[in-house]
């Protein structure tokens, strides 16, 4: 009955991790970059894009639900029916959310916080939510779709981030807008918000091709703080230490780590060549979010104990990263 209550919770937790990074991801690009006309990544580049050549006509949510449609099948074929599943529910929301949530923000916010503050301010805002907001879904088995699944898939067979998969895509995506029209729209000087024609249609003029230049180096700052992001978010959550422990007690200490912490310990042969006294060595690789937990153990154990701490590249075998194709 525990395992069943703690796995029911496990579930709920991971779902709701994924819903809060979806309404993060969503609120980066409603309330920092669609205001600005700026360009992104991925399929809500793609979306984005569309937006602004029929002057919002076709917004973002509808063309984000068809493409993520098409690519929601090779998630499910190749990553399993349970990625599938909180995929086609992180599309559904953000699609949702892309529709609405633009329109829910107050203009004085957007204003305030997204206009003028200028571009280079939403962009780092932006892409920093939206790093977070990935790194939240895939963390927790989802993904924001388009090119999250398509870097989720080539890394699940090659040792790469997705961040750097990720990187080069939508590099590919961003500098595509400079042959797509995009038409911006009107803003008032005084109040920040968008000038209606006699028919209350917000009147858009085309961006010229210097401003779109400007949009693509805007949008490759975009990517790269996006992507930079994501690998701390999921890295720093799977970092690995070594630790290597000198003390008179360490049968003791080897005992703890290894019935009450369960992590390997392997014990190395040493002599201090001040003291010519032979020594025994622990050497110890976990993650570094039981750091700190280890370090209270051994210090209860022998408040004495020489360490050594350092972080590594990575770890793989039982417990840690497996080595991928």
């Amino acid at each position: 009955m525990a395992t069943l209550k703690k796995s029911t919770l496990t579930t709920v937790k991971e779902w709701f991790l994924v819903t809060c990074g979806i309404l993060i991801y969503v609120l980066g690009w409603s309330l920092f970059l669609i205001p600005n006309n700026l360009i992104g990544g991925g399929v809500s580049g793609i979306s984005s894009m569309i937006q602004y050549a029929t002057s919002g006509t076709i917004q973002m949510g509808y063309s984000y639900f068809v493409i993520n449609a098409i690519l929601v099948v090779l998630a499910i074929v190749i990553l399993g029916m349970g990625f599938g599943a909180k995929t086609i529910y992180a599309i559904i929301l953000a699609s949702v959310a892309l529709r609405f949530m633009p329109g829910m923000i107050p203009e004085t916010i957007i204003n305030t916080l997204a206009i003028q503050n200028g571009k280079l301010m939403s962009v780092l805002m932006g892409g920093l939510m939206a790093g977070i907001g990935i790194g939240m879904s895939i963390s927790n088995g989802g993904s924001t779709g388009g090119t999250d699944i398509i870097a989720l898939i080539y890394t699940k067979y090659h040792n790469v981030s997705p961040g750097k998969v990720i990187l080069f895509l939508d590099f590919i995506i961003i500098a595509s807008s400079l042959v797509v029209p995009s038409y911006v729209a009107e803003i008032d000087p005084a109040t920040g918000a968008a000038l209606l024609d006699p028919s209350g249609n917000p009147m858009t003029h085309l961006m010229p091709f210097a401003d779109k230049v400007t949009t693509v180096v805007y949008g490759l700052i975009l990517v790269t703080v996006n992507s930079y992001v994501l690998d701390m978010y999921i890295s720093g959550r799977q970092q690995s230490v070594q630790l290597f422990i000198l003390s008179h007690e360490y049968e003791k200490i080897a005992d703890a780590i290894t019935q009450d912490l369960h992590r390997g310990v392997t014990v190395l042969d040493g002599k201090g060549w001040y003291t010519k006294q032979e020594t025994k060595v622990l050497m110890v690789l976990t993650r570094k979010t039981d750091l700190n937990l280890m370090l209270r153990y051994i210090k209860q154990i022998d408040p004495k104990a020489f360490l050594s701490v350092s972080s590594v590249n990575g770890v793989y075998g039982k417990g840690f990263d497996t080595i991928k194709k």
